[in-house]
């Protein structure tokens, strides 16, 4: 089983900065795609950013150039920086871990599956 744990969310003014923190407890965190996604009051759940397992990073069209996402693996942990925050980031922001399929290791099998934290919230305040 995995269990994540959000935190640094908060109130922040607009042109503002922060920091999100998510903490992975479980096996083998480097091989699961680390994400976070978001949920604004009357719309769908989306996806902000995420980074694979071999690094590669991508953002929505709408955060680029503010928002970094980065990994720690040593630390099971990923954060989201996000700057020039704008009221339109407001949501409930939350950490996903997806491992598509089984993951063999002699033995030992990790199965696949997709988790979640239980979110943090972000207002920015206008």
């Amino acid at each position: 089983q995995v269990q994540l744990v959000e935190s640094g969310g908060g109130l922040v003014q607009p042109g503002g900065s922060l920091k999100l923190g998510c903490v992975f407890s479980g096996m083998i965190f480097p091989i699961y795609t680390m994400a976070w996604y978001r949920q604004a009051p009357g719309k769908q759940r989306e996806p902000v950013a995420e980074v694979t397992p071999v690094g590669r990073t991508n953002y929505t069209d709408s955060v680029k150039g503010r928002f970094t996402i980065s990994r720690d693996n040593a630390k099971n942990t990923v954060s989201l920086q996000m700057n020039s925050l704008k009221p339109e980031d407001t949501a409930v922001y939350y950490c996903n871990a997806d491992l598509p399929g089984d993951y063999d290791i002699g033995d030992r099998e990790i199965p696949g599956g997709s988790y979640w934290g239980q979110g943090t919230q972000v207002t920015v305040f206008s």
